[in-house]
């Protein structure tokens, strides 16, 4: 059979393979069409795997606010021992003018005194940027002083019937020996000392998190 279609001569057959033609497209657009949305879907899968990826690794690379020394709180860092002498001497005096014969109690002994000094490691404060970690460091201080007993050792001992040293007097003797301890430790640098053990200590701790080949350390 033919007919006319827009003036033009159609066969049946050619208008059964137009459609067969149209029909044929028309799944191909689909499936095309299919594809292209399962494509986006991947793609739109692949970046936000892409972007949480990325957040999860900037997270992880981020600045670690805690590394384990700041539970330790305040940690002797450097010690020091001195062993001082005391020399004690008391007598009666005679309205102030002379002391009296037969009242003088003179003692001489020695004691081993410990100092230890440190900070407190609960006070830091420390960043790390740009490749370098910036570690601010509380003051040193002397955290403990105390006199070893065993370690006693007399010298002289000569105390007068008449006038023997009080136990108040004797105490004074003690604290004057402990501070003069302190005074000859942090003379003779314990405290600087102190600074640099602490830093060491801090150096190690820093290590096992960062890569000290790529980061500096500042301690201020």
């Amino acid at each position: 059979m033919i007919y006319k279609r827009g003036g033009k001569s159609v066969s049946s057959k050619d208008e059964t393979k137009k459609k067969k033609d149209d029909k044929f497209f028309t799944l191909l657009k689909k499936s095309l069409a299919a594809r292209t949305a399962s494509a986006v879907v991947i793609l739109a899968a692949v970046a936000a795997v892409a972007v949480l990826g990325t957040v999860s690794y900037f997270t992880h690379s981020g600045k670690t606010t805690k590394i384990g020394f700041e539970d330790i709180g305040e940690l002797a860092t450097q010690e020091a021992r001195c062993t001082e002498i005391e020399n004690i001497e008391d007598a009666r005096e005679f309205f102030g003018l002379f002391e009296i014969p037969f009242t003088q109690s003179h003692y001489i002994y020695s004691y081993d005194v410990e100092i230890k000094a440190g900070i407190d490691f609960g006070e830091i404060e420390w960043k790390a940027a740009d490749g370098k970690i910036n570690v601010k460091l509380p003051e040193v201080k002397v955290l403990s002083n105390e006199i070893d007993l065993d370690s006693f050792e007399v010298y002289l001992e000569d105390e007068s019937i008449f006038q023997q040293i009080t136990l108040e007097e004797n105490n004074e003797a003690m604290t004057e020996l402990k501070d003069r301890a302190e005074e000859n430790a942090v003379a003779n640098g314990l405290l600087e000392k102190a600074r640099e053990n602490a830093e060491t200590i801090l150096t190690s701790f820093f290590a096992q998190v960062y890569d000290l080949d790529e980061y500096e350390i500042v301690f201020e």
